[in-house]
């Protein structure tokens, strides 16, 4: 008797989402078609350090149960902007067409970003609250008619101005929104997003870890390396200069000084602390527009050596930003999204290894926010007691009424940002 023949099983995993802001930029796009590509089998996992061995066993969502949407001011569609991307040498030739699905499946998820420059004309005038309201409720419409498991916010969006008065930049209004919807946040830029001194009551009663800031993905990686390498030695650093060369809409962003300033302070604070204090020198960044999405990054260091010998040691890096960073925005997702699940609330400081200016308290030396990194993949497989702890108490979920009760009633109800509601044409756009 020949035996009857199996029918498929239908996967039972669950899936999790990955809500972007800054949804249709170069290095969303590459982070979602990277995705697709790698579960497909198309590509290596190249530069995702949570396929290497030592996160195999962590209980990680899989890249084919992640699920894209998120926020843009931007209307250009995903198959198109990766198109321009592989005309660009930034995806392989031939990538757009092979994962078109899953980049038109992506962009139905992606809902109007803001608030943008005299928004008023656009639509209705909202306070900062109600900003951070519609935000919220697209997210958590994306969970629930997507079905997933749980959701994670990251900020891949260009840089925006530190904000100069207590209003609430767009960065912050995203962030909020986040832990209102009760997802996880990572701010991939270096942005105010949480950093907001009004956010941190809110961030502290959500009961939800988040993670950031700006991505450490070129010059100051090296830096983060070089640094302690002279400090180990006990080499003298006297300057420690540095040129950045790049376009596409961070060069744009970054052309403006204020930007700037707040992508150079990240720079500078590995410096303090890998070398104990800040050499002289700086960070010049210039916008070269037809550089696309690839930048070259000079670092000029002056060192003393024994008997006072003056020495210099000079470095070139040349990458492409998307490529460097979609990979760490795929870790990441997956690493607060197994957070999450594993319980865990507050500063991820664990993740430090992948920023410029990390929340919470942790190392600078790259070597040994790896060793912080392997140690927390150990308590996502393990669970809890690397922290010292047996994790914390399960929150409630934000917005709900028990979080409400927990927390001393909701954000509106408080008045979010401390009462740093402003309309939204104070607000810059949010590239």
């Amino acid at each position: 008797m020949s035996a009857e023949p199996s029918l498929p099983v239908p996967s039972t995993a669950p899936r999790f989402g990955v809500w972007l802001i800054g949804a249709r930029g170069s290095v969303a796009t590459t982070a979602i078609a990277g995705c697709a590509a790698v579960a497909a089998g198309l590509h290596p996992p190249t530069g995702m350090v949570t396929e290497t061995p030592d996160f195999a066993s962590c209980g990680l969502p899989s890249l084919s149960s992640l699920v894209f949407g998120g926020h843009d001011t931007l209307d250009c569609p995903l198959p198109k902007r990766a198109e321009h991307l592989a005309a660009g040498g930034v995806l392989p030739h031939g990538l757009p067409s092979a994962v078109h699905a899953e980049l038109v499946a992506a962009d139905l998820e992606i809902r109007p970003g803001g608030p943008q420059p005299r928004d008023t004309d656009d639509g209705p005038d909202r306070t900062d609250d109600e900003w951070i309201d519609v935000f919220a409720a697209d997210i958590r419409d994306f969970v629930r008619r997507q079905d997933l498991a749980g959701a994670v916010v990251v900020n891949v969006a260009s840089t925006e101005p530190a904000p100069t008065d207590g209003s609430l930049p767009p960065s912050s209004l995203y962030a909020a929104a986040a832990l209102r919807a009760g997802c996880p946040y990572v701010n991939f830029t270096p942005s105010t997003g949480l950093h907001h001194p009004a956010l941190a009551p809110l961030a502290e009663a959500s009961g939800l870890p988040y993670a950031g800031r700006d991505g450490k993905t070129g010059q100051t990686l090296l830096r983060s390396v070089l640094g302690p390498m002279f400090l180990q030695r006990a080499l003298a650093v006297r300057a420690w200069s540095g040129t950045n060369l790049l376009g596409g809409g961070d060069g744009a962003a970054l052309a403006d000084p204020a930007a700037a300033a707040a992508k150079n302070a990240g720079k500078e604070r590995v410096l303090a602390d890998t070398l104990g204090a800040v050499p002289e020198g700086e960070v010049h960044i210039d916008d070269v527009p037809s550089l696309g999405d690839w930048k070259t990054a000079w670092d000029h260091i002056a060192f003393d050596g024994f008997l006072g010998a003056r020495m210099i040691l000079q470095t070139t890096w040349q990458g492409c930003d998307s490529a460097l960073a979609a990979p760490l925005v795929l870790d990441l997702a997956r690493l607060a999204a197994r957070a999450q699940e594993r319980g865990l609330s507050g500063p991820l400081s664990e993740l430090g290894f992948y920023f410029k200016d990390p929340v919470g308290e942790g190392p600078s030396s790259l070597a040994e926010q790896y060793a912080e990194l392997k140690r927390f993949a150990g308590l996502l497989r393990d669970g809890a007691g690397v922290r010292g702890d047996d994790g914390p108490p399960e929150a409630p979920a934000v917005g709900t009424e028990a979080h409400r009760d927990a927390s001393g009633g909701s954000a509106a109800d408080r008045g979010v940002a401390g009462g740093a509601r402003q309309d939204a044409d104070e607000h810059g756009r949010q590239r």
